[in-house]
């Protein structure tokens, strides 16, 4: 990957809202080219692809479109995360799988589909896991599912690569996002909740992929001092 960040092409999925935005502003104010892939397009005009990241086969077409159209990719962010609490029996079927498929399943598709390029071009990987990743709580079953399987795929995606491709494990903790936005109270953090500003985690992405060639910033836990949920 080349160190000039002027001449990254930057996958960032869930890059219209929230972290994703954040991270897809700060590429772009170091230079870089940020490509999101969401469902609605940024507010800020960078480049986009509009695709369901819960169908594999359309999130694949669209990084290969992407990578064709700009020579290939250098890096991968996969910021797009999703939830519905409640108990697992209250939660619908469909609910529950959309959970698991857009923040497992389409972290998995981007990544498979950009590895050609990745590979090609030294590039970098940054998963985006939760420290509900790490520390499973109830009436959040598909999260925990889904975000304990980004930790798995990433580790085991790190061994896999390891000379080839840079992986990154990012690990945030709550932050100030419209995340919490339409939940019951009861799942919303409270009121005095200390939580990181998305911006602040962002810049920990750009520095994992900012990295020389030959150092690697495997793990990373980014969360407010009182963050409930880490350790």
């Amino acid at each position: 990957m080349h160190s000039d960040p002027k001449r990254w092409t930057v996958v960032v999925t869930g890059g219209s809202s929230g972290l994703g935005a954040g991270i897809a502003a700060r590429l772009a104010t170091a230079g870089a080219t940020p490509v999101v892939l969401d469902r609605r397009p940024p507010a800020d005009g960078l480049s986009f692809e509009q695709v369901d990241l819960a169908d594999s086969k359309d999130t694949e077409e669209a990084v290969r479109r992407i990578a064709e159209a700009r020579g290939g990719i250098d890096a991968v962010v996969t910021c797009a995360g999703i939830d519905v609490p409640g108990a697992l029996g209250e939660v619908p079927t469909e609910t529950w799988e959309r959970i698991v498929a857009v923040n497992l399943f389409g972290t998995a598709a981007v990544v498979r589909a950009a590895l050609p390029w990745l590979e090609a071009s030294g590039g970098r990987i940054v998963t985006v896991a939760s420290t509900l990743g790490h520390k499973a709580v109830g009436d959040a079953t598909a999260y925990c599912a889904s975000k304990f399987g980004v930790v798995g795929f990433t580790r085991a995606l790190t061994a896999e690569l390891r000379g080839v491709v840079g992986v990154t494990l990012l690990t945030p903790g709550g932050m100030h996002t419209a995340f919490f936005d339409d939940r019951e109270e009861r799942y919303r953090p409270p009121v005095d909740a200390r939580l990181c500003q998305p911006d602040d985690v962002a810049a920990a992405v750009v520095f994992a992929l900012s990295q020389p060639p030959g150092c690697d910033i495997k793990e990373l836990v980014v969360a407010a001092p009182t963050e409930s949920s880490w350790p």
